[in-house]
Protein backbone atom coordinates (compact mmCIF):
# COMPACT_ATOMS: atom_id res chain seq x y z
CA UNK A 1 0.00 0.00 0.00
CA UNK A 2 2.50 1.98 1.01
CA UNK A 3 4.54 1.74 -2.11
CA UNK A 4 1.24 2.41 -5.09
CA UNK A 5 0.71 5.61 -2.67
CA UNK A 6 4.36 6.62 -2.81
CA UNK A 7 4.23 6.10 -6.75
CA UNK A 8 0.82 7.89 -7.28
CA UNK A 9 2.94 11.28 -5.25
CA UNK A 10 5.29 10.85 -7.76
CA UNK A 11 3.47 11.08 -10.02
CA UNK A 12 1.56 13.71 -9.21
CA UNK A 13 4.71 15.37 -8.88
CA UNK A 14 6.04 14.93 -11.98
CA UNK A 15 2.95 16.26 -14.02
CA UNK A 16 2.73 19.40 -11.84
CA UNK A 17 6.89 19.71 -12.76
CA UNK A 18 5.81 19.00 -16.42
CA UNK A 19 2.96 21.60 -16.35
CA UNK A 20 4.93 24.03 -15.15
CA UNK A 21 7.74 24.07 -17.82
CA UNK A 22 5.00 24.01 -20.42
CA UNK A 23 3.46 27.48 -18.56
CA UNK A 24 6.82 28.81 -18.37
CA UNK A 25 7.37 31.20 -21.74
CA UNK A 26 10.69 31.12 -23.61
CA UNK A 27 11.78 34.58 -24.27
CA UNK A 28 13.88 35.86 -27.49
CA UNK A 29 15.53 39.04 -28.66
CA UNK A 30 15.04 39.58 -32.68
CA UNK A 31 17.62 41.65 -34.22
CA UNK A 32 17.70 42.67 -37.82
CA UNK A 33 21.57 43.29 -39.73
CA UNK A 34 21.07 45.51 -42.80
CA UNK A 35 24.10 44.54 -44.26
CA UNK A 36 23.63 40.78 -43.60
CA UNK A 37 20.01 40.72 -44.99
CA UNK A 38 19.31 38.50 -41.60
CA UNK A 39 16.99 38.38 -38.67
CA UNK A 40 19.31 37.22 -35.63
CA UNK A 41 16.97 34.96 -33.32
CA UNK A 42 18.97 35.34 -29.79
CA UNK A 43 18.38 33.51 -26.28
CA UNK A 44 18.39 36.58 -24.31
CA UNK A 45 19.44 35.23 -21.27
CA UNK A 46 23.05 33.76 -22.47
CA UNK A 47 23.54 36.36 -25.65
CA UNK A 48 24.07 33.53 -27.97
CA UNK A 49 22.31 33.44 -31.68
CA UNK A 50 20.30 30.72 -31.61
CA UNK A 51 20.11 30.85 -35.43
CA UNK A 52 19.92 33.20 -38.46
CA UNK A 53 17.57 33.52 -41.06
CA UNK A 54 17.46 35.10 -44.60
CA UNK A 55 15.41 38.39 -44.85
CA UNK A 56 14.84 40.72 -47.90
CA UNK A 57 17.59 43.22 -49.31
CA UNK A 58 16.84 46.54 -46.87
CA UNK A 59 15.37 44.95 -43.37
CA UNK A 60 14.29 47.92 -41.27
CA UNK A 61 12.25 46.98 -38.67
CA UNK A 62 10.77 43.65 -36.95
CA UNK A 63 7.73 42.66 -34.70
CA UNK A 64 6.48 39.24 -33.23
CA UNK A 65 3.14 37.87 -33.02
CA UNK A 66 1.43 38.16 -29.42
CA UNK A 67 2.65 34.06 -29.27
CA UNK A 68 5.82 35.06 -29.97
CA UNK A 69 5.95 31.84 -32.69
CA UNK A 70 5.91 34.16 -35.97
CA UNK A 71 8.26 37.57 -37.39
CA UNK A 72 7.15 40.12 -39.08
CA UNK A 73 9.71 42.16 -41.44
CA UNK A 74 9.34 45.17 -43.27
CA UNK A 75 11.36 45.26 -46.34
CA UNK A 76 12.10 49.19 -46.87
CA UNK A 77 13.55 50.24 -50.07
CA UNK A 78 13.43 53.80 -48.88
CA UNK A 79 9.98 53.54 -50.11
CA UNK A 80 9.88 51.69 -53.13
CA UNK A 81 9.99 48.07 -51.84
CA UNK A 82 6.95 46.10 -51.48
CA UNK A 83 7.55 43.47 -49.13
CA UNK A 84 6.92 41.92 -45.56
CA UNK A 85 8.89 38.96 -44.73
CA UNK A 86 7.95 36.34 -42.44
CA UNK A 87 9.49 33.99 -39.90
CA UNK A 88 8.53 30.48 -38.10
CA UNK A 89 11.02 31.43 -34.71
CA UNK A 90 9.65 27.87 -33.74
CA UNK A 91 11.37 25.95 -36.59
CA UNK A 92 13.70 29.47 -37.17
CA UNK A 93 12.96 29.37 -41.43
CA UNK A 94 11.44 31.79 -43.92
CA UNK A 95 7.82 31.04 -45.17
CA UNK A 96 5.83 32.67 -47.54
CA UNK A 97 6.44 36.76 -48.26
CA UNK A 98 3.53 39.34 -47.86
CA UNK A 99 3.27 41.16 -51.34
CA UNK A 100 2.15 44.66 -49.74
CA UNK A 101 1.22 46.40 -53.46
CA UNK A 102 -0.59 48.72 -54.01
CA UNK A 103 1.45 49.96 -50.64
CA UNK A 104 5.04 50.42 -51.08
CA UNK A 105 7.75 51.04 -48.65
CA UNK A 106 6.84 49.08 -45.59
CA UNK A 107 8.61 50.64 -42.36
CA UNK A 108 7.42 50.65 -39.20
CA UNK A 109 5.59 47.73 -37.82
CA UNK A 110 3.32 46.50 -35.26
CA UNK A 111 1.46 43.52 -34.07
CA UNK A 112 -2.28 43.89 -32.68
CA UNK A 113 -5.82 42.39 -32.01
CA UNK A 114 -4.16 39.08 -34.16
CA UNK A 115 -3.35 41.76 -37.32
CA UNK A 116 -0.07 43.17 -38.76
CA UNK A 117 0.24 47.10 -39.18
CA UNK A 118 2.34 48.98 -41.25
CA UNK A 119 3.27 52.29 -42.26
CA UNK A 120 3.73 52.31 -46.25
CA UNK A 121 6.31 55.46 -46.58
CA UNK A 122 6.44 55.10 -50.26
CA UNK A 123 2.42 55.54 -50.34
CA UNK A 124 1.73 57.81 -47.66
CA UNK A 125 0.07 55.55 -45.79
CA UNK A 126 -0.38 52.91 -43.52
CA UNK A 127 -2.05 49.16 -43.99
CA UNK A 128 -2.40 46.22 -41.98
CA UNK A 129 -2.69 43.06 -43.16
CA UNK A 130 -4.29 39.88 -41.53
CA UNK A 131 -2.57 36.74 -41.09
CA UNK A 132 -5.57 34.25 -41.04
CA UNK A 133 -6.65 35.30 -44.19
CA UNK A 134 -3.22 36.30 -45.85
CA UNK A 135 -4.66 39.04 -47.23
CA UNK A 136 -4.40 43.05 -46.78
CA UNK A 137 -7.88 44.00 -45.41
CA UNK A 138 -7.21 47.91 -44.56
CA UNK A 139 -5.41 50.80 -45.41
CA UNK A 140 -5.66 54.39 -44.87
CA UNK A 141 -3.68 57.10 -46.33
CA UNK A 142 -2.28 59.83 -44.21
CA UNK A 143 -1.42 62.70 -47.29
CA UNK A 144 2.17 63.12 -45.10
CA UNK A 145 5.38 62.70 -46.45
CA UNK A 146 7.32 60.33 -45.21
CA UNK A 147 4.76 58.13 -42.61
CA UNK A 148 7.23 56.48 -41.28
CA UNK A 149 7.53 55.47 -37.71
CA UNK A 150 4.57 53.35 -35.98
CA UNK A 151 2.62 52.37 -32.80
CA UNK A 152 -0.82 50.56 -32.48
CA UNK A 153 -2.44 50.76 -29.31
CA UNK A 154 -3.67 47.43 -27.65
CA UNK A 155 -6.87 47.43 -28.33
CA UNK A 156 -5.89 48.82 -32.17
CA UNK A 157 -8.71 51.53 -32.08
CA UNK A 158 -5.67 54.49 -32.30
CA UNK A 159 -2.52 54.18 -34.61
CA UNK A 160 0.06 56.69 -34.36
CA UNK A 161 2.91 57.40 -36.53
CA UNK A 162 5.17 60.16 -37.40
CA UNK A 163 5.52 61.56 -41.07
CA UNK A 164 9.64 62.68 -41.11
CA UNK A 165 9.32 65.41 -43.79
CA UNK A 166 5.98 67.00 -42.83
CA UNK A 167 7.15 67.57 -39.53
CA UNK A 168 4.01 66.12 -37.89
CA UNK A 169 2.61 62.93 -35.73
CA UNK A 170 -0.89 61.57 -37.31
CA UNK A 171 -3.24 60.05 -34.79
CA UNK A 172 -5.79 57.72 -36.55
CA UNK A 173 -9.09 56.88 -34.41
CA UNK A 174 -11.47 54.04 -35.02
CA UNK A 175 -15.09 53.58 -34.11
CA UNK A 176 -17.43 51.92 -35.61
CA UNK A 177 -20.07 52.38 -37.80
CA UNK A 178 -23.43 50.55 -37.89
CA UNK A 179 -25.51 50.24 -41.52
CA UNK A 180 -29.01 50.49 -41.82
CA UNK A 181 -29.15 46.71 -42.34
CA UNK A 182 -27.28 46.41 -39.10
CA UNK A 183 -23.77 46.10 -40.10
CA UNK A 184 -21.21 47.68 -38.54
CA UNK A 185 -18.09 48.67 -40.55
CA UNK A 186 -14.90 50.70 -38.94
CA UNK A 187 -14.95 54.35 -39.67
CA UNK A 188 -11.32 55.84 -39.21
CA UNK A 189 -10.63 59.72 -38.85
CA UNK A 190 -7.28 61.40 -38.71
CA UNK A 191 -5.95 64.55 -36.36
CA UNK A 192 -2.11 66.12 -37.63
CA UNK A 193 -0.36 67.60 -35.27
CA UNK A 194 2.52 69.90 -36.03
CA UNK A 195 6.16 69.52 -34.57
CA UNK A 196 9.80 69.49 -35.35
CA UNK A 197 10.35 68.34 -39.23
CA UNK A 198 12.63 65.69 -38.33
CA UNK A 199 10.52 64.18 -36.15
CA UNK A 200 10.70 60.36 -36.22
CA UNK A 201 11.75 57.94 -33.22
CA UNK A 202 8.62 58.32 -30.82
CA UNK A 203 6.92 56.31 -28.38
CA UNK A 204 3.67 56.41 -26.15
CA UNK A 205 3.99 56.51 -22.40
CA UNK A 206 2.92 52.89 -20.89
CA UNK A 207 -0.35 55.03 -19.11
CA UNK A 208 -1.36 55.48 -22.93
CA UNK A 209 -1.23 59.69 -22.11
CA UNK A 210 1.94 61.10 -23.73
CA UNK A 211 3.28 61.08 -27.35
CA UNK A 212 6.96 62.20 -27.22
CA UNK A 213 8.82 62.39 -30.38
CA UNK A 214 12.54 63.54 -31.35
CA UNK A 215 13.26 65.78 -34.07
CA UNK A 216 16.52 64.80 -36.07
CA UNK A 217 17.00 68.11 -37.68
CA UNK A 218 17.54 70.49 -34.27
CA UNK A 219 17.18 67.82 -31.46
CA UNK A 220 13.86 68.94 -30.18
CA UNK A 221 11.64 66.70 -28.42
CA UNK A 222 7.94 67.55 -29.05
CA UNK A 223 5.48 66.44 -26.47
CA UNK A 224 1.81 65.62 -27.12
CA UNK A 225 -1.18 65.22 -24.60
CA UNK A 226 -2.89 61.94 -26.41
CA UNK A 227 -6.28 62.64 -25.10
CA UNK A 228 -6.52 66.33 -26.78
CA UNK A 229 -4.15 65.73 -29.52
CA UNK A 230 -2.31 68.62 -28.75
CA UNK A 231 1.07 69.36 -28.70
CA UNK A 232 1.90 70.51 -24.82
CA UNK A 233 5.70 71.49 -25.09
CA UNK A 234 9.12 71.39 -27.39
CA UNK A 235 11.77 70.10 -24.84
CA UNK A 236 15.20 71.67 -26.59
CA UNK A 237 17.39 68.94 -25.79
CA UNK A 238 19.77 69.49 -28.25
CA UNK A 239 19.34 65.52 -29.78
CA UNK A 240 20.53 66.47 -32.89
CA UNK A 241 20.62 63.05 -35.32
CA UNK A 242 17.58 61.68 -33.40
CA UNK A 243 16.77 58.54 -34.48
CA UNK A 244 14.41 56.56 -32.18
CA UNK A 245 12.88 56.95 -28.69
CA UNK A 246 11.40 54.98 -25.97
CA UNK A 247 10.19 54.76 -22.45
CA UNK A 248 11.33 52.72 -19.96
CA UNK A 249 8.73 49.91 -19.15
CA UNK A 250 7.77 51.72 -16.00
CA UNK A 251 7.28 55.08 -17.97
CA UNK A 252 9.39 57.00 -15.67
CA UNK A 253 12.60 57.66 -18.19
CA UNK A 254 12.82 58.11 -22.16
CA UNK A 255 15.50 57.07 -24.28
CA UNK A 256 16.85 59.43 -27.44
CA UNK A 257 19.54 57.70 -29.52
CA UNK A 258 21.65 59.89 -31.94
CA UNK A 259 22.55 58.13 -35.03
CA UNK A 260 24.56 60.95 -35.82
CA UNK A 261 26.83 61.34 -32.52
CA UNK A 262 26.46 58.08 -30.76
CA UNK A 263 24.82 59.47 -27.84
CA UNK A 264 22.15 57.48 -25.72
CA UNK A 265 19.93 60.52 -24.07
CA UNK A 266 17.91 59.86 -21.29
CA UNK A 267 15.34 62.10 -19.81
CA UNK A 268 13.13 62.13 -16.31
CA UNK A 269 9.64 61.45 -18.10
CA UNK A 270 8.08 63.68 -14.93
CA UNK A 271 10.66 66.69 -14.77
CA UNK A 272 11.36 66.52 -18.57
CA UNK A 273 14.66 67.23 -17.49
CA UNK A 274 18.13 65.34 -18.84
CA UNK A 275 19.40 62.67 -16.15
CA UNK A 276 22.46 61.18 -17.96
CA UNK A 277 24.01 61.08 -21.64
CA UNK A 278 25.86 57.66 -22.35
CA UNK A 279 28.25 57.31 -25.16
CA UNK A 280 27.45 53.74 -26.69
CA UNK A 281 29.36 54.13 -30.21
CA UNK A 282 29.73 56.12 -33.09
CA UNK A 283 26.00 55.94 -33.96
CA UNK A 284 23.03 54.68 -32.07
CA UNK A 285 19.93 53.78 -33.49
CA UNK A 286 16.87 51.17 -32.62
CA UNK A 287 15.89 50.49 -29.11
CA UNK A 288 14.67 47.63 -27.24
CA UNK A 289 13.40 47.79 -23.90
CA UNK A 290 13.33 44.23 -21.93
CA UNK A 291 9.73 43.75 -20.10
CA UNK A 292 10.88 43.42 -17.07
CA UNK A 293 12.76 46.57 -16.95
CA UNK A 294 16.15 44.84 -16.24
CA UNK A 295 17.76 45.94 -19.57
CA UNK A 296 17.78 48.01 -22.54
CA UNK A 297 19.19 46.91 -26.40
CA UNK A 298 20.14 49.37 -28.89
CA UNK A 299 21.51 48.88 -31.89
CA UNK A 300 25.03 51.03 -32.75
CA UNK A 301 24.60 50.50 -36.73
CA UNK A 302 27.71 52.71 -37.84
CA UNK A 303 29.67 50.22 -34.72
CA UNK A 304 28.07 46.93 -36.20
CA UNK A 305 26.93 46.27 -32.42
CA UNK A 306 24.61 46.09 -29.91
CA UNK A 307 24.68 48.04 -26.60
CA UNK A 308 23.37 46.83 -23.54
CA UNK A 309 21.87 49.02 -20.81
CA UNK A 310 21.37 48.16 -17.31
CA UNK A 311 18.26 50.34 -16.73
CA UNK A 312 19.29 50.36 -13.05
CA UNK A 313 22.80 52.20 -13.22
CA UNK A 314 22.74 53.39 -16.50
CA UNK A 315 25.97 52.07 -17.89
CA UNK A 316 26.92 50.06 -20.68
CA UNK A 317 27.56 46.37 -19.95
CA UNK A 318 28.39 45.07 -22.53
CA UNK A 319 27.94 44.31 -26.39
CA UNK A 320 26.66 41.78 -28.74
CA UNK A 321 27.39 41.11 -32.55
CA UNK A 322 24.60 40.14 -34.66
CA UNK A 323 26.28 41.47 -37.64
CA UNK A 324 26.85 44.67 -39.58
CA UNK A 325 24.67 47.54 -39.66
CA UNK A 326 22.04 46.25 -36.79
CA UNK A 327 19.19 48.24 -36.36
CA UNK A 328 15.28 46.72 -35.94
CA UNK A 329 15.23 44.65 -32.25
CA UNK A 330 11.78 43.23 -31.38
CA UNK A 331 10.78 40.94 -28.20
CA UNK A 332 8.98 37.36 -28.72
CA UNK A 333 7.41 35.62 -25.60
CA UNK A 334 6.34 31.86 -26.90
CA UNK A 335 3.38 30.91 -24.98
Amino acid sequence: MYSTKSAIFQLIVLLGIAGTAQSQTRQLLLALSKADHTLAIVDPATLKIMARVPVGEDPHEVIASSDGKTAYVSIYGGGALHEINVINLVAKKPLTNVDTRPLYGPHGIEFSNGKVWFSAEGSKAVGRYDPATGKLDWSMGTGQDRTHMLYVSADAKKIYTTNVNSGTVSILTSTTVTFPNGKPREDWSQTVIPVTKGSEGFDVSPNGKQLWTAASEDGSIAVIDVESKKLITTIDAKAVGANRLKFTPDGKMVFITSLRSGDLLIYDAQSQKELKRVKVGKGAAGILMVPDGSRAFVACSPDNYIAIIDLKTLEVTGHLEVGPTPDGLAWAEQR
